[in-house]
């Protein structure tokens, strides 16, 4: 069994909450996926696997993958939420093109010790960050 798995099982019984086969389900196609899914994206792949699992079933798992630490709600300013895994995947920034919608991901070891000095200098003890810059891509200022 994934460690993954495992995790999302015992998040699951602290919260009293059942591992149901529409849960099995969308969890092994959302660890299987790659990329930024909206809910739309990741109900279509779950239909093709069980067509009987909705968008809405879909919506409240994915609450649970956030509240778990398995996925992250990332808001590339479309007004369409997507999500990404988190567990055991390294950090990274988005950098969101504000024309075609590209979205690179990008990390810089810069970028994250001037945060770390940021948060020394007020006191501040972080928890987790994100950082989302909205531009032009290369094509799209061609």
């Amino acid at each position: 069994m994934q460690e993954t798995t495992v995790l999302f099982l015992k998040y699951l019984r602290k919260k009293r909450l059942q591992m149901t086969p529409q849960r099995e389900v969308i969890l092994n196609v959302f660890l299987g996926a790659k990329g930024h899914l909206s809910i739309d994206d990741l109900t279509r792949l779950v239909k093709e696997k069980d067509s009987s699992i909705g968008a809405t079933t879909v919506f409240r798992t994915l609450k649970i993958f956030v509240e778990s630490g398995l996925a992250r709600e990332v808001d590339f300013g479309d007004k369409r939420k997507r999500y990404e895994h988190k567990y055991k995947h390294k950090h990274h920034d988005h950098l969101i093109c504000i024309q075609c919608g590209t979205c690179i991901e990008a990390f810089d070891p810069k970028i994250e010790k001037l945060q770390k000095a940021l948060c020394e200098k007020y006191d501040f003890e972080m928890k987790d960050h994100k950082l989302e810059i909205f531009g032009l891509c290369k094509n799209c200022r061609k």
